[in-house]
């Protein structure tokens, strides 16, 4: 409903993405836009006398500042991070059979950080123990570290948002969506 009070308050306007490309709409332009081409039943915000499209991207005529964010150092959010994927044999997992394990380990001086923190598959964790990766002659697939919001925010986001978002959002060199790789 924020959305619909910021586009029709002209404080936003929705950025509309086909195989033509992208196309920007202020409030009066997207009413058209919805008339010519009707949306899906679960797509369409109805009154008694229009059916508009629900916007999915939209656009900020001005805003005063980003708001800061900050992301919950969670076992969940770790394995959001690293995609599920043992960072030692880079082999995807299920969550149940995945562990955290600290890099540096926690008696040598290791902190419990998004830095030090890594998911690892059971074999993996148990084969490292309590060593230094290069002790355990193991080596990471990638560095641990802090991640942006965007990929925690993203990750709620269901496939087909993701593929309407994609352009703007983190993406991986292989194309890939973090969170989907």
């Amino acid at each position: 409903m924020r959305a619909m009070n910021l586009l029709f308050r002209g404080r936003a306007s929705v950025i509309y993405s086909d195989v033509k490309g992208h196309q920007v709409y202020a409030s009066a332009e997207w009413i058209s836009h919805s008339l010519s081409n009707p949306p899906a039943d679960l797509e369409a915000i109805r009154s008694p006398c229009i059916a508009l499209r629900i916007p999915r991207v939209l656009l900020l005529g001005a805003y005063d500042r980003v708001p800061r964010r900050e992301i919950r150092f969670s076992r969940r959010n770790i394995y959001l991070r690293d995609g599920h994927l043992c960072q030692y044999c880079g082999r995807v997992y299920r969550e149940e059979e995945l562990n955290l394990d600290h890099v540096v380990p926690r008696d040598v001086g290791g902190k419990t950080s998004w830095e030090n923190i890594v998911t690892a598959c059971v074999r993996c964790n148990s084969r490292k123990a309590n060593r230094l990766p290069e002790q355990a002659g193991m080596t990471l697939r990638r560095v641990p570290a802090k991640p942006k919001w965007r990929l925690v925010v993203a990750s709620s986001l269901s496939t087909d948002e993701a593929e309407v978002w994609k352009e703007f959002l983190e993406v991986t060199p292989s194309g890939q969506l973090p969170w989907r790789a």
